[in-house]
């Protein structure tokens, strides 16, 4: 990738791409414009779904992307009230058929459950299974909510045997007998973990709270890129590696400067600047805010100090932004 693809920009950009909050908005290399009538499927967009941490604030609750490439939807972690905010954008739970979780903190999972039976129960029953992908224990956490012994299993049945339920399922399409939830969950590890005609993942074991909870990096290219989501990590050599010429970095930013407060778990300005100098990465995209980056001038502070040292395109988009990745 040469510079001019890489887009740098100054810092007047960095403070745009800061501050591009509206809903529905499209962020691209620093620049905003009015989100275009239908996708094209020739195009590859992340869609910021949730943006912050743990705890909620106005502007930001959890972790979850959308990333589009071509005709396929794939869904990187899925926080709170990540199917409303699809909503609010306009993108439907069909849309996604492949969802992968970096690691089994509930700011990035406890939507599961909402989406996977949303997505089903709007669905007419022909639809491929929703493939999911995560660390240990992943197979067992979507068993032991959507399973035939799990949390949600007298919702999803009596959906499938009621007469109403039937009824409305038949109105939408659908046809009897009601097939269950389709869902096929996956432990994996680093290295290849999925593929299609035009994309292929790959994971590597990053450092976070382990050996409490064990947690994945994911590095997808595509036809139209490469993009990396780091998750919650710290900086390590495996996230380094795997994002090595990447197009774009996804990854926390909870402070600016050096994380000190929370040891080498995560990232802040400091941790970003390095990884993506070091990776050679064309932009990164700050996520995963702390409640304090949300006061006044806090982002701009943190986009300019990334940019210290590090010569690509910055942003730290608002959720329910669409930053537009195709070169």
């Amino acid at each position: 990738m040469n510079e001019s693809t890489r887009g740098r920009i100054n810092r007047r950009q960095l403070v745009v791409g800061a501050v591009a909050g509206v809903s529905g908005a499209t962020l691209a290399a620093g620049n905003v414009r009015s989100e275009e009538p239908e996708h094209s499927r020739s195009r590859m967009r992340l869609h910021v779904l949730g943006g912050g941490c743990p705890q909620p604030t106005h502007e930001r609750y959890g972790s979850a992307f959308l990333l589009e490439t071509g005709a396929d939807g794939i869904l990187i972690d899925c926080g709170p009230a990540t199917t409303f905010k699809m909503a609010r954008m306009g993108i439907m739970p069909a849309k996604v058929g492949h969802v992968f979780l970096t690691h089994h903190h509930f700011d990035h999972n406890v939507d599961f459950p909402c989406f996977a039976l949303t997505r089903w129960d709007l669905s007419k029953g022909t639809e491929p299974p929703l493939k999911v992908y995560g660390p240990p224990p992943t197979r067992t956490f979507v068993e032991r909510l959507l399973g035939k012994e799990g949390a949600f299993f007298d919702d999803w049945n009596s959906r499938i045997k009621h007469p109403v339920s039937q009824a409305i399922h038949k109105r939408r399409g659908g046809v009897l007998p009601r097939p269950a939830p389709a869902i096929e969950a996956k432990d994996v590890g680093p290295g290849t973990i999925a593929k299609s005609d035009s994309w292929v993942a790959t994971a590597a074991r990053v450092h976070h709270v382990e050996p409490w909870l064990e947690s994945l990096a994911f590095r997808f290219d595509t036809d139209q890129g490469s993009i990396v989501f780091a998750g919650d990590c710290g900086d390590c050599e495996a996230l380094r590696g795997l994002a090595k010429g990447a197009d774009t970095l996804v990854l926390a930013c909870v402070c600016i400067g050096r994380t000190k407060a929370y040891a080498d778990i995560v990232t802040g300005t400091a941790e970003a600047a390095d990884i993506a100098q070091a990776t050679g990465v064309g932009r990164v995209v700050l996520s995963h805010a702390a409640p304090g980056l949300a006061r006044p001038g806090r982002k701009q502070r943190a986009i300019a100090d990334v940019a210290r040292t590090y010569h690509g395109t910055v942003l730290f988009p608002e959720e329910m932004t669409t930053v537009e990745l195709s070169q």
